[in-house]
């Protein structure tokens, strides 16, 4: 056996006989400890009530610059309108004799001083509502029964598309003759004016309705009548809508015709009579008050509408 065996053997004797350490149950233990990262969230200010957007600002943030556009494009043609006239523009379009702006207003502004225009204003207006209530209420109800039934549409149809293309000027004598009162003759023609959109829109909408739609409902039971309130109405609401602002604007159209030639009040019959006592800014104050009220009776019946409208898809525009 060689020295290192040797000493080896010697070392672990040594070991074996030392006495062992006592163990000290009092003395204070290590603890290990281990540091983990904090996952809590560091706490946000919280935002005041008053930083929180209002219907205003999301809507000037959606729509602000819509409208915008849509001023500045009105101010521009004021602008070209008021330098043609200003300079006597003359090719192929005569603006010699075209009151400039500045002149309307100031025309315009007179007028609104006294009360003779308001009531122009307010004659139209009634006669506007009158003839447009009758006009909605048998166009959607004669267009519901032509879209849904054949024997509707061939008997109805021929009398429409007669009738249809005869202007509202054309109706006024006939109109003289057959009612007792003027106010009944504007009524009247007003009202031709506006039915025949809201029928021909109403039977389109009715006719595309999905076929596929309405075998489901027959199928699960559905009556007639639920069928119509439930899936045909729904699904033909955007063209009635749209028959509705269009028959709106040709309603104001027919009433010009009508107050032009057989009225004592209203703003047809004042741009007329402008026209006739040579007085060419309220020709255009005439004309300007009835484009801004066919506009404003449109919004109306669009916003009207939109409840009813709810589930159709926003299109998509650039």
């Amino acid at each position: 056996m060689d020295s290192n065996s040797n000493a080896a053997i010697r070392t672990d004797e040594a070991l074996a006989d030392a006495p062992a350490e006592p163990y000290d149950h009092k003395a204070p233990k290590e603890t290990l400890t281990v540091s983990t990262p904090s996952t809590s969230t560091p706490e946000l200010p919280e935002e005041s009530p008053s930083a929180a957007p209002t219907p205003m600002m999301i809507w000037m943030k959606r729509s602000g610059p819509r409208y915008l556009v849509r001023i500045m494009a009105l101010v521009v043609a004021v602008l070209l309108w008021e330098m043609a006239s200003g300079n006597g523009f003359h090719f192929y379009i005569n603006f010699e004799n075209i009151p400039a702006p500045s002149v309307v207003g100031a025309a315009l502004g007179a007028e609104l001083a006294g009360e003779e225009f308001y009531l122009h204003i307010l004659h139209s207006l009634e006669r506007v509502a009158i003839a447009y209530v009758m006009a909605v209420v048998l166009g959607v109800v004669i267009g519901i029964a032509m879209g849904r039934s054949r024997w509707a549409e061939d008997i109805i149809l021929p009398y429409i598309e007669l009738l249809r293309p005869i202007p509202a000027v054309a109706w006024i004598p006939l109109a003289i003759l057959m009612l007792p009162t003027e106010q009944s003759s504007i009524v009247f023609i007003t009202f031709l004016g506006a039915l025949f959109p809201v029928i021909l829109n109403t039977v389109h909408g009715v006719e595309q309705t999905n076929g596929l739609l309405v075998r489901a409902a027959r199928s699960l039971g559905a009556s007639r009548t639920a069928i119509l309130w439930h899936v045909v109405l729904p699904g033909a609401m955007p063209s009635i809508v749209a028959g509705l602002a269009i028959g709106m604007g040709v309603a104001w159209f027919s009433l010009l015709a009508g107050e032009i030639i057989s009225g004592q009040y209203g703003i047809g019959y004042y741009t007329w009579n402008s026209y006739t006592l040579i007085q060419y800014p309220q020709i255009i104050i005439g004309m300007l008050t009835i484009g801004g009220l066919g506009t404003l009776c449109t919004l109306l019946v669009r916003k009207g509408c939109s409840p009813l409208l709810k589930w159709q898809a926003k299109g998509g525009r650039s």
